[in-house]
């Protein structure tokens, strides 16, 4: 699953154009749209969505934790990618591949295409966004969440980080790539308690998650399935996907256990568990 390095660098390509010479699309306008799987429209109803978006001009392209936004001229378009979502910006007239699931026909000969194999990505056209975003968490590469409301939140939570830091009603844009990496760095076990960290090791924590965000964004984010095949993040992992081999830091054997029925890797020297014990 994409996760916010990867959707900031859609997001990125989407603004600035691509090398094939394909446009920037701020400020195109959306002839039409064609819904090649319903299923893949969250809301309106997929007639609707066809029959509004049209004529509507992107005037902004960002992100929302892992949401794709577009402002539009009257909605706001939300994309979630999920598993195995991507977005194409191509020539109107190209074939249309066997797992695109929405086309919106811009001008200038090009389209923007949602290819998504596994069909659970979603897009939304609405005019409150809100309703969508509103619940999830603090942006954690804003600047304008400290340490200290980090910290807060952490001191109010009982879980275990790993499935604390995915939710995204905790924080906003994280998945596992990161949420491992981050806590590599910051030598936190993945089962320890939120609570159990002191204020140190909070702002410790949230400086690393910053560091691996932004590391992940200069370098495109990861390409580790058939998907995203532009990042090189991957060349640079510590700990995600690098079970039975050596920590770069300890030489120590990297291991994999499965948190809230994810898979989790840390180093079991750089990440002891506490007082050599299970973590409650």
């Amino acid at each position: 699953m994409p996760e916010l390095p990867e959707v900031e660098t859609i997001a990125n390509g989407l603004r600035q154009g691509g090398s094939d010479g394909s446009p920037s699309l701020i400020h195109q306008a959306i002839l039409s749209a064609c819904v090649l799987w319903p299923r893949s429209i969250a809301e309106p109803a997929p007639s609707e969505f066809e029959r509004r978006i049209a004529g509507q001009v992107i005037t902004a392209i960002g992100r929302r934790a892992k949401y794709l936004v577009m402002q539009l001229s009257q909605d706001t378009l939300l994309i979630h990618l999920r598993m195995s979502g991507n977005l194409l910006v191509e020539p109107h007239n190209a074939e249309i591949p066997t797992h695109h699931r929405l086309l919106l026909f811009l001008q200038g000969g090009w389209r923007l295409a949602f290819n998504d194999t596994r069909k659970f990505g979603r897009a939304w056209l609405t005019n409150q966004p809100d309703q969508v975003l509103g619940r999830l968490g603090p942006e954690p590469l804003d600047p304008a969440f400290s340490a200290q409301e980090f910290y807060r939140r952490l001191q109010a939570s009982r879980r275990q980080l790993k499935p604390l830091l995915l939710d995204q009603e905790f924080i906003a844009g994280l998945g596992n790539i990161y949420t491992d990496e981050a806590l590599h760095l910051s030598k936190l076990h993945p089962l320890l308690t939120a609570d159990q960290l002191d204020e140190t090791q909070a702002a410790v924590l949230l400086d690393n998650i910053r560091r691996v965000l932004s590391s992940g964004i200069r370098h495109h984010g990861a390409s580790i399935d058939w998907v995203y095949r532009n990042g090189d993040f991957q060349n640079y992992f510590l700990v995600y996907q690098r079970d039975g081999q050596p920590c770069r830091k300890c030489g120590a054997t990297i291991q994999r256990l499965v948190v809230g029925q994810r898979g989790t890797h840390f180093c079991p020297v750089c990440q002891p568990t506490p007082e050599g014990g299970r973590p409650a």
